[in-house]
């Protein structure tokens, strides 16, 4: 009862973090992009965005990741009050080290939680040495995150994860974001 609590309310944590993750991302872009903008609308649009990013911010974005790092840390700490639940930290349960590799990527999803928030107040100093482009790629990392995360998930605790093809899907992954991107920049451009 308490595992299928504990993992409905992980689940709805992750969904909102990754929700505000990618709406977060888009804002930043929003918010140099309306540099190219002339006045009054430039300084309109660049306060629009940031109450909205800093709202975000606040009100989802941190919330949902507490609530999921509460919800999984509790899921972990289950079997540790009562042995009839799972032990997703040892090794028998899975292919071997899949939780401590979810883990190490949520507390990388964790600092780029943090970096979104130093980015933004970089944007708004002047003082953030990021364009367009690079702002766009950045707004995919958290795909990457959800991709790699959700395949270790759940191929991890069946027992059937490949590290090496794992690693390999999100790396082609990445090369197809990045293309696409490039493609995307390039029609933008009319280059």
């Amino acid at each position: 009862m308490l595992l299928s609590l504990f993992k409905s309310i992980h689940v709805v944590g992750f969904v909102a973090w990754f929700a505000a993750l990618f709406f977060y991302g888009r804002l930043l872009v929003n918010y140099f992009e309306a540099n190219e903008r002339l006045q009054p609308e430039r300084d309109i649009l660049k306060a629009n965005f940031s109450t909205l990013a800093h709202r975000l911010y606040k009100i989802i974005m941190n919330p949902a990741m507490m609530l999921t790092w509460t919800a999984g840390i509790a899921m972990l700490a289950l079997p540790y009050f009562d042995n009839k639940y799972p032990n997703y930290l040892k090794s028998e349960i899975g292919t071997p080290g899949w939780m401590h590799a979810k883990l190490t990527l949520l507390a990388l999803l964790t600092v780029f939680h943090v970096w979104n928030k130093i980015t933004l107040r970089k944007l708004e100093a002047g003082t953030s040495k990021l364009g367009s482009f690079q702002l766009r790629l950045a707004n995919e990392i958290s795909t990457l995150f959800l991709v790699s995360i959700a395949f270790l998930a759940v191929y991890g605790k069946a027992g059937t994860l490949n590290y090496g093809y794992l690693f390999g899907g999100v790396a082609a992954f990445a090369l197809l974001v990045y293309l696409g991107a490039r493609a995307y920049r390039k029609k933008r451009l009319g280059v």
